[in-house]
């Protein structure tokens, strides 16, 4: 038997006594749908990694405009929360897709990286605001003890549009041939333009379709009666809470903490997908055509969904903390063997990872929140802008590819998984509940 400890006022406490089914089933659409976009980006950067002759690091400029969108619109995403509440600024986040996935086509037909880029901005930053307002919805929409089980259900269906989206990619967006720098360099300016601009088009159709998809979701859930949530407070660096003197997300160290494993977990876990495509292209790694590496790709989100869905059961009987030290070290193993090893054992220790990676994000993100009470939305902001690991993370091991090779640039994701181990080995049980016979 569940029994809470909490001691502020009940009308604080929004989680429901049972979980909303409706709820949670239109939630974990929107968690699919933000997975099978941001998974795409794997297939869009060697897409455009080949189309404008990029190195590994101007590559990654893709997650960089992607994820730094997460700290940019983070804290305003938290203040949308605040004026027009979670369910509204979820369909707000679904628009702002659309017309970022909208922006392909514009930046397809003139073939501009830099409009790319901007279209992949606005496509995060509704993302965003889908982060800052479903995650802690999902949270909330059951009992607080099995909060961390609820949110590994939703990510498992995010891992799901993980899995699908590589082999989307690779039908529709990597279908047509390419020329190999050696013959780009050999024509005109004029008819490289058309080249760039012929292997573009492959995102028109995709994206348009993607885009009204968005639009059809965001109708859907702007007519559907879902349960409202109380704590709607934004993140303001600095400031107090307004029901305490005393209190700030700045006097949670576990928050703090929880935001720093979000930042090393995400730019772990992008810069490993992002870097598949190629890594396994290479001769002595896979030695695959770019569409048979990205078909080895979703197998690297399957693992993510397997381990999301098993973690869902696993998280209602063993502690989140325990759970996530135990899969970091086995992920950062894993990472070591692919990065000392050639051939099979190199390709299939770095799919492995994603099977590890699975709980990470729900189990640091509900460790995070434990204890904030009226102070959870501006935590669960704060987390969402550590997100933006995604954007530096990769740029950086783009450096150490360019410099030292593909492989040896692997030991970035090896001192993230350390570190969320370590943060999982130091934290305590939840002050929020506790549990019973």
């Amino acid at each position: 038997m569940a029994v809470s400890m909490q001691s502020a006022s009940p009308a604080l406490d929004t989680h429901l006594e049972s979980t909303n089914v409706r709820a949670m089933s239109i939630a974990t659409v929107l968690f699919f749908m933000w997975g099978f976009l941001t998974c795409l980006n794997d297939i869009l950067i060697p897409h455009l990694k080949s189309i404008f002759e990029l190195g590994f690091a101007q590559a990654m400029m893709v997650q960089f405009a992607f994820f730094s969108s997460y700290f940019v619109f983070a804290q305003p995403a938290g203040k949308v929360v605040e004026w027009i509440g979670y369910k509204r600024t979820m369909v707000a986040g679904l628009l702002v897709m659309a017309a970022g996935a909208l922006l392909f086509v514009p930046a397809a037909s003139i073939a501009s990286f830099e409009l790319f880029l901007g279209a992949l901005i606005v496509l995060a930053a509704g993302i965003t605001a889908l982060q800052v307002a479903a995650n802690p919805y999902v949270a909330n929409l059951g009992p607080a003890r099995t909060a961390s089980s609820r949110l590994n259900l939703s990510q498992a269906f995010n891992s799901l549009g993980t899995t699908v989206a590589p082999f989307f990619g690779a039908a529709v967006i990597l279908s047509s041939s390419t020329l190999a720098p050696g013959k780009l360099h050999s024509l005109s300016a004029a008819a490289l333009q058309t080249y760039r601009t012929e292997q573009a088009s492959t995102v028109r159709i995709p994206y348009t379709g993607i885009a009204l998809a968005l639009i059809l979701l965001a109708i859907a859930i702007a007519v559907v009666k879902l349960p409202s949530m109380s704590f709607t407070q934004d993140i303001r660096p600095g400031e107090l809470d307004t029901t305490s003197t005393h209190d700030s997300i700045w006097h949670h160290p576990q928050l703090l903490l929880a935001a720093g494993a979000i930042f090393l977990y995400v730019g772990a876990e992008v810069a490993i997908g992002s870097f598949l495509v190629n890594y396994l292209s290479l001769p002595e790694i896979g030695n695959l055509s770019e569409r048979a590496a990205a078909h080895l790709v979703s197998y690297y989100w399957f693992g993510a969904m397997i381990g999301r869905f098993a973690g869902s059961a696993i998280l209602t009987r063993v502690r989140a903390s325990r759970l996530l030290a135990l899969v970091a070290l086995i992920a950062a193993a894993l990472v070591v063997t692919t990065m000392l090893t050639l051939g099979s054992l190199a390709v299939w220790s770095v799919i492995l990872v994603g099977l590890f990676n699975s709980v990470m994000f729900p189990s640091i993100f509900t460790i995070g929140l434990e204890g904030l009470g009226p102070l959870t939305s501006k935590g669960s902001s704060l987390m969402v802008m550590a997100i933006v690991g995604g954007a530096v993370l990769p740029v950086a091991q783009g450096l150490l590819a360019d410099r030292f090779g593909v492989h040896h640039a692997f030991i970035l994701p090896v001192l993230c998984y350390l570190y969320i181990a370590a943060f999982g080995l130091t934290r305590k049980a939840s002050p929020l509940t506790a549990t019973t016979s």
